[in-house]
């Protein structure tokens, strides 16, 4: 089978033949690794069982910081974070994130409650360690309640 090509008085040379075939390797791993992305950003609701919450951040977001400060450091070994483990998320990727949202995030931080893939609350800013707390207990009991009730689709 004869190639063909814009360029007929390229055909016969090696480096003609050499970029052609590197070209086609190159296209072949990356349309391979962009459908393994979009598989995981498609499957990832359907794969999260359980309740989470996800931290939409950016680089150099001062309120990030300190909520890493006074509650990140010790997020993890909390009894919220046994109920609702934390995962994050540049603010940039949140259409990879496999959350279905209410409405975009534009502020960070944002820590949206999340339920078999689902918003079901959020929280948009930082101010203080009590302020936090006290928000993700009321979002936690939305949760509880919501997961009572049946699924009515």
């Amino acid at each position: 089978m004869e190639e063909t090509t814009d360029f007929p008085a390229l055909v016969d040379t090696c480096e003609f033949v050499y970029m052609y075939h590197m070209f086609a390797g190159l296209r072949a791993r990356t349309s391979g690794m962009a459908a393994i992305a979009f598989a995981a950003g498609a499957l990832w609701p359907a794969l999260a069982g359980a309740a989470e919450l996800v931290m939409f951040e950016q680089a150099g977001c001062v309120y990030c910081q300190r909520w890493e400060r006074d509650v990140g450091a010790l997020y993890d070994r909390t009894d919220e974070a046994k109920a609702l483990p934390l995962r994050r998320v540049d603010i940039q990727s949140q259409k990879m994130s496999g959350v279905t949202l209410a409405s975009p995030v534009r502020f960070t931080p944002t820590f949206v409650v999340v339920d078999n893939g689902r918003e079901i609350g959020r929280i948009t800013g930082y101010s203080n360690d009590n302020a936090f707390w006290g928000l993700l207990d009321a979002l936690a009991a939305k949760l509880q309640t919501t997961a009572r009730e049946p699924n009515r689709i």
